[in-house]
C-alpha cells in the first residue's frame, strides 16, 4: 500500500521557510521575490481574477484568494484578527496551494504566514520603486507590528531606505522593532507622536491592525511630494486615512474592484479614479510625475501577488531539503477504484 510519487505534494513547513530565507539573504529573497511580482503584474490580462473570497466575523475575517494564468492555480487561506495577540495568537496566518492547470494536482503546499509578511514587504517596496520621490532617504513606519521590519528590509533593499522614524501607540511594539532593526545597521528614532514621525520622512507606511475606521493620518501630517504606503486598511470598515488625503491624492491600487470595498477608497465615490499598478508596470500611465505630486499606494494585498510568492518558492525549493514530501493525494492503482484502495488498507 506504498503511494505512488502522484501522492505526494512539496511541503514547506514554517522552519524550512525560514532556513530557506536564511540560506538565500533576507534582502536578496526580498528582491527577487519583487521581481516575481513585477514580472506577473506586467503580464496582468493573462490571470483570472476575484475579488478575495472574505468571512467577516466580530473578531476578524478568514479569507480564501485565488488566481490563475494558463499553467498554474494557486490560492491562499489567510485571516486577519486584531486581538489576537491577547491571548498568544498570530494576527495573521496563512498557507497556500498552487496547482497543475492541466491535471488539478497541486505542486505546492506551503506556509505563508512568513511568506505574506516578505511579499506584502516586496509589494510596498517595489510600488515605491515607481512612486515615492527619487531622492527619498527617510521613511515613517507608523504602526510597528510583525509587519514592520520587513517593511523597513524591503524598502532599504529595493530603494535604498535606511532612516527610520518609528510610532506605535504601544511603546513596547516600538522598542521591539527599533532593536531588531539598529542590529542591521538602520538608523533608527522612535517618535512619541505620529505628527513627529511623519516630519521630514519622503515615505509614510502606515500599518495598523484595529478592524475600525481610523485616522492614523490626518490631513495636515502629508505634505506635497510625499509617498503614502498604506497597508493596514485592508477590509471593508477598516481604514488609516483621513478622507481628505485621499482627495489630494493620487491614488494607485492593484485590483479596484477589491480596493474599492476593502481599501482606503471606500471613503470615495465608487467613480472617484484610480490608478491600476499593472499599467504603470508596463509602462502604459506614468506614475510620479513631479516633486509636488502626493502619491498613495493603496494596499490591500492581491491574489496575483501571493501566486508570484509561490511560484518564487517553487523554483527555489526544487531539487533541495526545504521541501518535504507529503502524502497528500489519494493515489488508487485504478483511478476509477478508489473504494478499493480504501478496502485494501482494512486492518487484517
Amino acid at each position: 500500500m506504498t503511494p505512488s510519487h502522484l501522492a505526494y505534494v512539496p511541503f514547506v513547513s514554517v522552519a524550512n521557510m525560514m532556513k530557506l530565507v536564511h540560506h538565500i539573504g533576507l534582502e536578496r529573497f526580498l528582491i527577487d521575490l519583487s521581481g516575481d511580482i513585477e514580472a506577473d503584474f506586467k503580464r496582468w490580462p493573462e490571470f483570472d481574477k476575484v475579488a478575495r473570497v472574505a468571512s467577516h466575523s466580530p473578531g476578524g475575517v478568514i479569507e480564501l484568494m485565488p488566481t490563475a494564468d494558463r499553467a498554474l492555480y494557486g490560492f491562499k487561506y489567510v485571516n486577519g484578527h486584531p486581538k489576537n495577540t491577547r491571548t498568544g495568537h498570530q494576527t495573521v496566518t496563512a498557507f497556500g496551494v498552487l496547482s497543475d492547470v492541466a491535471t488539478g494536482y497541486p505542486v505546492l503546499f506551503t506556509e505563508m504566514t512568513l511568506l505574506t509578511a516578505l511579499r506584502t514587504a516586496a509589494m510596498s517596496a517595489l510600488v515605491g520603486r515607481y512612486l515615492a520621490p527619487k531622492d527619498a532617504d527617510v521613511m515613517a513606519l507608523i504602526g510597528n507590528g510583525a509587519q514592520c521590519e520587513f517593511q523597513a528590509f524591503a524598502f532599504r533593499a529595493i530603494c535604498g531606505i535606511n532612516r527610520l522614524k518609528l510610532f506605535d501607540i504601544d511603546p513596547k511594539a516600538s522598542e521591539k522593532a527599533a532593536t531588531n532593526l539598529r542590529a542591521h545597521g538602520f538608523d533608527v528614532r522612535i517618535c512619541q507622536s505620529a505628527q513627529d514621525a511623519v516630519e521630514g520622512a519622503q515615505i509614510i507606511t502606515t500599518c495598523t491592525a484595529d478592524k475600525q475606521y481610523a485616522t492614523i493620518l490626518t490631513d495636515n501630517m502629508v505634505g506635497a511630494g510625499v509617498h503614502v504606503n498604506a497597508i493596514g486598511g485592508d477590509c471593508p470598515g477598516k481604514t488609516e486615512l483621513h478622507r481628505d488625503i485621499l482627495l489630494r491624492a493620487d491614488i494607485f491600487v492593484e485590483y479596484p474592484e477589491q480596493t474599492r470595498v476593502e481599501g482606503e477608497i471606500q471613503q470615495l465615490n465608487e467613480d472617484h479614479p484610480v490608478t491600476e499598478l499593472w499599467q504603470v508596470m508596463r509602462g502604459d500611465v506614468p506614475g510620479r510625475r513631479d516633486a509636488r505630486q502626493i502619491t498613495l499606494f493603496d494596499s490591500v494585498g492581491f491574489a496575483t501577488e501571493d501566486f508570484s510568492a509561490l511560484r518564487y518558492v517553487k523554483r527555489m525549493v526544487e531539487d533541495t531539503g526545504f521541501a518535504v514530501p507529503l502524502d497528500l493525494l489519494a493515489d488508487p492503482d485504478d483511478p476509477r477504484d478508489l473504494f478499493g484502495m480504501l478496502e485494501r488498507a482494512k486492518p487484517v
